[in-house]
């Protein structure tokens, strides 16, 4: 059964490219194009002080890698059109008398005008201004200050450094990548194993293995070991290409991690069967697929933090199998740690993967009914 699942795998070129190549091409895509780094904002400037101070300030955003100016404006009604039409993302506003209220000592006004559509963007951005606009304030006190005394006494100041551990530089792709990784493969072996036995309902030879002397458990090891193999190497390929090509720490032990995807695969192997089993045509078992595929993602943590759940959508994501590969997969890339702290998701793992299979062996039964 193993050897007719290779060579059925493996005669079509167009599947071998699927196998292979296209989950590398995937990870190359949503390596790219999945981030959350917010970079090259596009923003105006409507400066009504011109002023050195107001120079100073908007000066600070053109030096950062965060905001790229594309327009100065000159007439107020130019901001609302420009953020209806999407043309700027952000336009920072500077009033007149800014200067005099700063060497008053006032408060001095900026208005920041923001497109809200992508709530996620318009936040991080107002983290950018708030940083920038702090820094400008005190350095501006500081100045001030010397001015009017000519020195500055030392003061009692409390600071504060920060340290992100396991992302120094906290970019997404080191977040993004491994889980990406996780998310392909899963897709590949749902595809495959719920194709393998409505397949062969649809080609025909469902009664040729009927009459041979294969049990369903032979059944059901010898569709899935194939595509098991399949997705190791699948790991293997676009692992190499995350650390090669995107710099994705792997500080964890290799070998654990192909374990962990072993013990992992037996769930969507199962899976697939069972809908594969259930299922009379490939057309079915391909939506069938995906209704199983989309709530896994959206529930696994992969984009959306589980604890920002409700508590009975939270209870539904221990169900999950991807999750819990999800810590492991991370843990392995940027925390480096092992088994004696994610056993529990590898015990986990192993509970789902025997209670599929199990169901999926149940399921199949030598009739054509």
């Amino acid at each position: 059964m193993m050897i007719k699942e290779f060579i059925q795998v493996f005669r079509d070129p167009r599947m071998r490219v699927m196998i292979f190549v296209s989950p590398a091409i995937q990870l190359l895509v949503y390596g790219y194009a999945v981030t959350i780094d917010v970079k090259h904002v596009t923003t105006a400037i409507y400066d009504l002080d011109n002023s050195v101070e107001s120079r100073d300030l908007w000066d600070r955003f053109i030096k950062t890698r965060y905001f790229d100016v594309v327009e100065w404006i000159d007439d107020p009604r130019r901001v609302a059109s420009l953020l209806d039409r999407g043309e700027v993302q952000f336009v920072l506003h500077v009033n007149h008398g800014f200067a005099n209220d700063l060497l008053a000592g006032r408060s001095a006004q900026v208005q920041v005008h923001l497109d809200g559509t992508d709530s996620n963007t318009a936040g991080i951005v107002l983290n950018y201004v708030a940083a920038i606009t702090g820094r400008f304030s005190d350095e501006y006190a500081a100045r001030h200050a010397l001015r009017l005394k000519g020195r500055i006494d030392r003061v009692a100041v409390v600071r504060m450094e920060s340290r992100a551990w396991f992302n120094d530089n906290l970019e997404s792709v080191n977040f993004f990548v491994p889980g990406t990784i996780a998310l392909i493969v899963t897709l590949t072996a749902l595809l495959l194993t719920s194709m393998a036995i409505v397949r062969e309902k649809e080609i025909g030879t469902m009664e040729q293995i009927m009459v041979t002397p294969i049990t369903p458990a032979e059944l059901i090891l010898g569709k899935t070991l194939p595509f098991a193999l399949i997705a190791l190497l699948d790991v293997t390929v676009i692992t190499l290409v995350g650390v090669v090509i995107f710099d994705v720490p792997l500080r964890g032990n290799v070998l654990l991690l192909i374990f962990a995807a072993g013990l992992y695969f037996l769930t969507p192997l199962g899976v697939g069967l069972i809908i594969s089993t259930l299922s009379r045509t490939q057309q079915q078992a391909m939506m069938s697929t995906f209704f199983f595929f989309m709530p896994a993602t959206l529930l696994s943590g992969f984009v959306f933090p589980i604890n920002n759940m409700p508590e009975a959508v939270q209870v539904i994501t221990y169900l999950d199998p991807l999750r819990y590969f999800l810590v492991i997969i991370r843990g392995i890339f940027l925390k480096g740690i092992g088994l004696d702290v994610l056993w529990t998701q590898f015990a986990a793992l192993a509970v789902m993967g025997a209670v599929s299979l199990t169901i999926a062996s149940k399921r199949f039964r030598k009739t054509l009914a």
